[in-house]
């Protein structure tokens, strides 16, 4: 019951800090309400046309295959430093894990997804 009470104390406190930092913001920040703020503007150019523009979802597919093997690295990590103590059995899972997203990338290669057109 104790583990309870202290995993609610910290969801609350979690809760509390996100609603703080929100309202210090909309309350101290500073508002203005000019259309020409309102406009989408990048690297000091004023946008000439619509902003609005449609992009390759080549471009999304290839973020998307990043974060995935880049995710898989943060994941390596821990377990590189705790080998030793899993055993055969943290072997087995890293492994199922590799398989897993080597397939992923088999998939991905065969669709065409990797190839830039």
């Amino acid at each position: 019951m104790n583990n309870l009470l202290l995993l609610l104390v910290v969801i609350l406190t979690a809760i509390a800090l996100v609603l703080a930092a929100w309202g210090l913001g909309t309350w101290l920040g500073p508002r203005s309400y000019n259309p020409l703020k309102e406009e989408a503007y990048e690297c000091g150019i004023p946008t000439r046309g619509k902003s609005w523009m449609q992009f390759k979802v080549g471009y999304y597919l290839f973020a998307i295959l990043f974060l995935m093997f880049d995710v898989e690295t943060v994941f390596l990590f821990p377990w590189a430093v705790v080998v030793q103590d899993l055993g055969i059995n943290g072997l087995l899972s890293v492994l199922f894990f590799l398989v897993v997203l080597t397939l992923g990338l088999a998939y991905a290669w065969k669709k065409g997804a990797l190839t830039w057109k």
